[in-house]
């Protein structure tokens, strides 16, 4: 897990802009706190920041060998999980190994099969290759979208990196965001290759992209294929068990210290149950971690999100698997701390809104890497097995717009939009451009031969959510971990396991009543029974209504202060109006609205950009 940049110019000498390399570079210092390197040739410059994970000594990156014909160089983030088997099949093939990084063996099976080496991986990687014999450049992202990567056309090459700050710090690349990128940031649709910066673009998950003299040309690896699921309830049970407890395997290989992200529910107690269950025949003990708000448990009040508290469920789970847990308690003042929004904020690039959300999983992924170097989450078993509430409630799977928009209320078109300034908001328009991006995203959907109205419809749910939903959320995940040298590893978005679930029915995905059936008997041998048997809850958010009165001062004062430029793109009146509730009546939706006008000035401060707003 590491930060990548680089910048290919095929009109430019670069061994003499090696300082803007440098700058690029360590834009990323807190993705890898452990090293930095760059390689540096006429037509090309790479740079990395290593979080050393594997093979410590040996993996110093940017890593090159040379051929006959020219140099290839590799600057690599991520984690290839089946790198020991590769390398005894290169082995075979008569390749030789100077480490024991999973780096090399990504360095060579680029010299044995080309850009087919992405037939051969399996894991969260974004990765860079140099090809001095081709003069070319191959940019690689992995099939669900775990590892960020970011590209930046120029007239004579491109421009990447991890993150859009360090394509931001080469002066070839402009801070402009236009109204086309405030539609998508208000719309929070997760349109594919929307990048807020105009003219730098996300790189598609499951993609590759050549560049050489004559352009740059993209070709799609990998996507969700619809194809006939013929094992029956039984087999696929048991193969969706075979599959977990492999995966959870494979990434718990590690040099460093590593542990379970725990909230108590089903989907982080399955993945400690199983990484437990690993790891006691290794004579080792799992380590947990979990985040909670102080007063939370004793005063819960059940909402419209959550029915129960999280404390509980976690410490059953902790004494069933008895593993060395750490509770991480917050109060209002942490999570609203403005220096932690600063540090959420910058880790994004993008001010997302989450408020809350990131700040606390900030803080709990921060005193995290005071013990560990690598985390295991059930991020995207939600997903995958369909755990939300709205696959399993019909209106719901029939709304002509992105299902979650209907039911989370910081996520409803009001919500998104009450604050913008009113002449803003009617030329952005976000409404219709929200219904662009779902008929868009609907079209993408390939459907089987003889499927039902229900299959097709759920199936169109599940491709919504694994295409768009699951990429915010990973990218947040990413973000906040990395800022803090964390690497989090994603065990429910394995892509082989992704794509048999996909292709299963749903009536076999709910086949005792109950959300994600599969997992739940999947995994039931390693939960205690409290948590087979618990209802879905989201990620802990503070009931404190001191936290809003917080957010509500904060606010004040932006109003106060009179060259705020946050009310370019904010409306002050409707500010006004919010700041001035009853804190503790406040709505969901109405806190998040706060939570974007904070997060919108801070993004403005950090990155000064240039706005283009008619």
């Amino acid at each position: 897990m590491c930060g990548i940049a680089g910048w290919v110019s095929f009109d430019a000498d670069l061994t003499h802009r090696g300082d803007t390399l440098d700058a690029m570079t360590e834009t990323m210092a807190c993705r890898g706190p452990d090293g930095r390197g760059t390689f540096v040739r006429t037509q090309v410059g790479l740079g990395h920041r290593r979080l050393a994970i594997i093979d410590l000594p040996g993996g110093t990156q940017p890593m090159s060998v040379s051929t006959p014909a020219g140099e290839i160089a590799l600057v690599y983030s991520g984690e290839a999980y089946n790198f020991q088997e590769l390398r005894r099949q290169l082995t075979s093939l008569g390749h030789a190994f100077q480490t024991d990084s999973d780096t090399e063996v990504v360095l060579h099976s680029y010299l044995e099969w080309g850009e087919s080496l992405v037939d051969h991986l399996d894991g969260m990687y974004a990765f860079a290759v140099w090809d001095e014999r081709e003069q070319k450049l191959l940019l690689v992202r992995d099939r669900m979208g775990i590892k960020p990567l970011y590209y930046y056309p120029t007239p004579d090459g491109v421009l990447f990196g991890s993150e859009p700050k360090a394509i931001l710090a080469n002066p070839l690349a402009r801070k402009v965001v236009d109204t086309e990128g405030l539609r998508e940031l208000f719309a929070q649709t997760k349109t594919p290759g929307w990048a807020l910066y105009k003219g730098m673009h996300e790189m598609l998950p499951g993609t590759l992209i050549s560049v050489d003299r004559r352009g740059l040309r993209e070709r799609t690896y990998w996507r969700l294929r619809a194809a006939e699921h013929t094992d029956s309830r039984d087999d696929t049970v048991a193969r969706v068990r075979e599959m977990l407890t492999g995966i959870v395997d494979r990434q718990l290989i590690s040099d460093v210290p590593q542990c379970v992200l725990l909230s108590g529910g089903l989907d982080s107690s399955a993945i400690t149950g199983l990484a437990a269950e690993r790891l006691a025949l290794r004579g080792e003990r799992v380590r947990t971690f979990s985040v909670d708000f102080a007063g939370q448990e004793e005063n819960f009040v059940p909402d419209e999100m959550r029915e129960t508290p999280d404390s509980p469920f976690v410490r059953d789970v902790a004494a069933h698997v008895g593993s060395d847990h750490h509770d991480v308690m917050l109060n209002p003042a942490d999570i609203s701390d403005p220096a932690v929004r600063r540090a959420t904020v910058g880790a994004r690039d993008i001010p997302n809104g989450f408020g809350d959300l990131d700040s606390s999983l900030y803080l709990l992924f921060k005193a995290i890497r005071e013990r560990s170097t690598v985390a295991l989450s059930g991020e995207s078993a939600d997903e995958v097995f369909g755990g939300y509430p709205w696959f399993h409630h019909e209106p719901l799977t029939r709304v002509q717009t992105f299902p979650w928009m209907a039911v989370i209320p910081p996520l409803s078109l009001a919500a998104r939009t009450d604050h913008i300034e009113p002449g803003l908001r009617k030329r952005l328009d976000v409404g219709a451009y929200t219904a662009d991006q779902y008929a868009t995203a609907l079209a993408e959907v390939e459907h089987l031969d003889g499927e039902t109205e229900l299959e097709r419809r759920m199936r169109s749910v599940f491709h919504l959510h694994l295409t768009r939903f699951v990429r915010n959320m990973l990218d947040r995940k990413d973000r906040l971990s990395m800022a803090v040298g964390l690497e989090v590893r994603v065990p429910f978005c394995n892509h082989e396991l992704v794509q048999y679930v996909y292709n299963t029915p749903w009536a076999m995905k709910t086949f005792d009543g109950r959300e994600k059936s599969l997992l739940r008997q999947a995994a039931a041998h390693v939960m205690p029974r409290s948590v087979v048997e618990r209802v879905k809850s989201p990620y802990p958010s503070p009931q404190d209504p001191g936290y809003a009165a917080i957010l509500q001062q904060q606010v004040k004062e932006l109003i106060a202060a009179p060259d705020a430029q946050v009310f370019a793109l904010v409306d002050r009146a409707w500010a006004q109006a919010v700041v001035a509730q009853d804190p503790a009546g406040m709505t969901v939706a109405v806190r998040a609205g706060l939570e974007r006008v904070l997060d919108l000035h801070t993004w403005l401060e950090l990155h000064s950009p240039e706005l283009l707003l008619d």
